[in-house]
């Protein structure tokens, strides 16, 4: 999106064609790309020597993306809709096993290729069209970062407060653009936590996800032994979570369609948006096999598993206090002020703060950060684009307007099903899995299509977006809203594709 002259610019760009090695799957880039218009040193291919990641390390950064305070509160959603508490487990299952296939083939690219997610999209989208998906996801993210960092400042906040009730008097309750005084500090704390890692890079945040994954799943265990042990043992507090089912009033085929199917589309639209940027993450993996294995145990293990200890610490609270207390901050809340143990709340504003960081910088900040250097490599790094994404996402104000921001992105989130149709539809069936990497660094090469823009991707997205829409305003056609991941990306995968073979006999 640089203005720069072109022409100009052009004649700066050595017109030789860079030579790459393949080794054991992985391709390298020998040379480095010198188009200013599309590279920097954070977008350019990683060498071989830079991939450094296993399976652990993919695991890892799952278990620290999936075990969040959402995901605890996930299976409220399906419950109150009708779901028993195996219904719902099932639901998290089947939607995170789907959305593990497009995760899995988008990541096949980083892997192989050593690329980030904009500069993938490059090759269906051209690279100057790559903008549209990149900061169409971009903006998804930032929303997700606004939302995470109130969420985490509000946990450390309401912490203090259950032992230090004066601490939520300061300021006397005046509010500046609906927060508190001790709201804004502690929302500035934790902003300026999340905004160090990405500061400090790709390594750090392996750390700090290698790190927190076993202390996030020990904190879970733990806390399901309590809710057993009080609720009178784990048998009994799921026999008693029937009391938390609404009902849904439908059976049989209305059940499917009214309730089970926009549950298992609003699992895959949890993380359809990651399926896009994966690449940001497995570009710097050792091999196909270590993408794939630990993103399988990562990703669905770690959903059903917290989203349970969600549902059964929830039915605990029934029994514990006869009520139900889906959000945890306000259950550790609760449970400091009863012991009035600053030890206990000290741990307790610990656990939810690392169970929000490690999902933050992981799914909200990277795949920005990358996005904004995309439109702007002479002038934008990671790190400047991680910046600017923090800031956005304090901008946006989401907490303004929560439970509608919610509502919106996860909408948003599964009108991106179209966008990885056509990720999918380029890379597999398309292209088979066979890129020109030299090529996407290049103005004048294979990826510029008409203008930079390759007309078919953008018309097979827009396709896609209209057919969920359709099941918005057209009367009998409400699946394909309530399915919209599946319509989408389905509609945008089997136009595009028919597209680039139209496009291939014309030429």
């Amino acid at each position: 999106m640089d203005t720069a002259d072109d022409a100009a610019l052009a004649r700066e760009v050595t017109t030789r064609e860079a030579t790459t090695r393949e080794v054991g799957g992985l391709v390298e880039l020998l040379e480095r790309p010198s188009d200013p218009r599309l590279h920097n040193p954070d977008l350019d291919p990683t060498g071989i020597a830079q991939r450094t990641w296993g399976a652990f390390n993919m695991a890892t950064l799952w278990v620290g993306m999936a075990v969040c305070i959402p995901t605890y509160m996930l299976a409220a959603t399906l419950v109150q809709s009708g779901m028993t508490w195996w219904q719902a487990m099932a639901a998290i299952l089947l939607g995170n096993v789907i959305v593990l296939v497009p995760m899995v083939l988008n990541a096949h690219a980083g892997t192989r290729y050593g690329i980030p997610f904009p500069v993938f999209a490059r090759a269906s989208f051209g690279v100057h069209g790559s903008h549209v998906p990149s900061l169409a996801r971009a903006l998804v993210a930032c929303g997700w970062f606004g939302i995470q960092t109130y969420i985490g400042g509000e946990a450390i906040s309401l912490t203090i407060g259950a032992v230090w009730p004066g601490w939520l008097e300061l300021g006397g309750g005046a509010t500046f653009i609906g927060l508190t005084l001790p709201s804004w500090v502690c929302f500035a704390l934790f902003w300026a936590v999340n905004v160090f890692f990405v500061w400090r890079g790709h390594e750090s945040i392996k750390w700090l996800e290698s790190l927190a994954a076993p202390f996030l799943i020990l904190v879970g265990l733990v806390l399901l032994g309590w809710a057993a042990r009080r609720g009178g043992g784990l048998g009994a507090v799921l026999e008693g979570s029937s009391a938390l089912v609404a009902g849904s009033g439908k059976e049989g085929l209305p059940w499917l369609l009214g309730v089970f199917l926009p549950g298992v589309t609003a699992m895959v639209g949890f993380w359809a948006t990651l399926s896009l940027n994966i690449p940001d993450f497995t570009r710097y993996c050792r091999s196909q096999r270590d993408q794939l294995l630990g993103q399988a145990l990562g990703l669905p293990l770690t959903m059903v598993l917290f989203s349970f200890i969600g549902v059964a610490v929830t039915s605990a609270t029934l029994v514990i206090y006869g009520e139900a207390i889906w959000d945890p901050v306000v259950l550790v809340t609760r449970l400091a002020k009863e012991t009035g143990s600053a030890t206990l709340a000290a741990l307790s504003t610990f656990a939810l703060a690392v169970a929000t960081l490690s999902t933050n910088i992981a799914a909200n900040i990277v795949g920005p950060a990358n996005s904004i250097s995309n439109a702007f490599p002479r002038k934008v790094s990671f790190r400047l684009g991680g910046l600017i994404a923090a800031a956005l996402g304090v901008a946006l104000c989401p907490w303004l307007l929560l439970g509608q921001y919610i509502g919106w992105l996860v909408t948003y989130s599964g009108l991106l099903g179209a966008v990885g149709g056509v990720l999918i539809g380029d890379y597999v069936f398309v292209r088979r899995t066979r890129l020109d990497l030299a090529g996407l660094y290049r103005v004048d090469g294979p990826y510029h299509y008409r203008g930079g823009f390759n007309l078919s991707a953008l018309a097979a997205t827009a396709a896609g977006i209209g057919v969920v829409l359709l099941g918005k305003v057209v009367p009998g056609l409400e699946f394909l809203f309530d399915g919209a991941w599946f319509s989408g990306a389905l509609t945008s995968l089997g136009l595009y594709v028919v597209l680039m073979r139209g496009q291939a006999k014309a030429g």
